[in-house]
């Protein structure tokens, strides 16, 4: 039996894997300048006097098969502008999952609404659609669906639950660009879909965002959420409380350079998970993402499920000895977000806990262990490795072949 790194043997692998971090794992180059040049001589950065930023809208909106795209600065942005859409305000609870970015919860309190966290189902760590239902109250307004990692949720089941208690549903993709379920893509399924362009999602402006929608009065409020509530049509005339969340040409310019490249990234991604996913399939005690036959996964991270309890080890053990093999990864992904010290401890407006104890809301809302016992689970049992559309099979080899030493290894050790 091979020795494992960590205690003693040989690692894998010595060479790093391709990173979203750098120029290893971001195809950016001569298109991007091509057209950041042009940007720069016609003197016009502004998306109010260029024609970058409309021309993305007009063919990410094309791509999504959708009417309408709103371009903004950031994935936090474009939630924030869906939410604005929807006039999510003060005292309104907004359910969603516990287990995402900070970003799909810090547009909801900055409507001074209530984050309401339901439970993820274990297998794909997305929304449990009957943990929605339980907790929806006559004060929930929207839902905000995660597709975690590019995994789509179930979303026939959500939208019937919306549609019967008359609620919003907006879908956080911002890890799951091309992702679809039962042949439509995630983001044309509710009533708004949001996208993040930051620097480690499929395709990247650095930080960016797009939210798109088939609905005309949601796209007008939400084209003026993005632009500080200013109906430009009829004059300075702002009509509601909005942000400035215009995006700009030169990230306009590297957003449709990007755009060409995208389904040859998904394309990639996928075909590369799908390997590892086979090898990983053979081994006892490790489950791969297991996508429905009605999904497309876009991979934007490959989460696996380790019984550490069978094998006599912790996650923390196990991700220490990936690592020591040359496989980057992380336990747990992140922990639920009503754990952050944001939310448990109330820190909203330095010493002042609105939205979350205020009169417009009547309750006091509390965030404690024991909320989602599936999202709290997954700290320790999960890990996820950085995805990339540059890896190559020999590299998907070597994390395939670190797995394999690990098992091995806990396994003779267990008996």
């Amino acid at each position: 039996m091979e020795l494992p790194a960590k205690y003693g043997g040989e690692p894998v692998r010595t060479k790093p894997l391709p990173s979203i971090s750098d120029a290893s794992g971001r195809w950016l180059g001569d298109e991007e300048l091509a057209l950041l040049t042009k940007v720069i001589r016609s003197g016009r950065l502004n998306r109010v006097y260029g024609g970058f930023v409309r021309e993305f809208e007009r063919r990410f909106a094309e791509l999504m098969g959708v009417k309408h795209a709103i371009a903004s600065t950031s994935g936090t942005a474009a939630i924030h502008v869906a939410l604005g859409a929807c006039d999510i305000g003060p005292g309104d609870e907004v359910i969603t999952t516990p287990i995402t970015d900070m970003g799909t919860i810090i547009p909801i309190l900055f409507q001074n609404a209530i984050p309401v966290f339901a439970d993820i189902d274990p297998e794909t760590f997305n929304l449990n659609p009957e943990d929605v239902r339980h907790r929806i109250s006559d004060k929930t307004r929207a839902i905000i669906v995660v597709h975690l990692f590019g995994m789509p949720a179930e979303m026939d089941v959500i939208m019937e639950i919306a549609e019967s208690h008359d609620l919003y549903v907006i879908e956080d993709c911002a890890q799951a660009y091309l992702a679809e379920y039962k042949g439509r893509f995630v983001g044309t399924i509710g009533h708004l879909g949001a996208f993040s362009l930051q620097q480690s999602k499929h395709i990247t402006t650095g930080d960016g965002g797009i939210t798109i929608t088939n609905d005309e009065d949601l796209a007008w409020r939400a084209k003026l959420f993005a632009d500080k509530g200013w109906d430009r049509e009829v004059g300075r005339c702002h009509l509601f409380l909005g942000n400035n969340y215009r995006m700009t040409e030169l990230q306009g310019a590297v957003a449709l350079a990007q755009l060409d490249k995208l389904k040859w990234v998904v394309k990639q991604r996928r075909e590369l998970a799908d390997l590892l996913t086979k090898k990983l399939m053979q081994m006892e005690w490790v489950h791969p993402p297991k996508v429905p036959s009605y999904c497309k996964h876009s991979y934007w991270q490959y989460p696996v499920r380790i019984e550490v309890e069978a094998l006599g080890i912790t996650i923390g053990e196990f991700s220490e000895a990936l690592r020591a093999e040359g496989i980057p990864n992380s336990p747990g992904y992140v922990p639920p977000v009503y754990l952050q010290p944001v939310l448990a401890e109330r820190k909203i407006y330095r010493d002042r806990r609105c939205p979350l104890e205020c009169p417009l809301y009547g309750k006091r809302m509390r965030y404690e262990s024991g909320l989602c016992p599936n999202a709290e689970r997954m700290m320790s049992n999960v890990i996820v490795i950085p995805w990339n559309e540059f890896y190559t099979s020999e590299d998907v080899e070597d994390i395939a072949r670190a797995f394999e030493k690990l098992m091995a290894y806990y396994t003779a050790r267990r008996q």
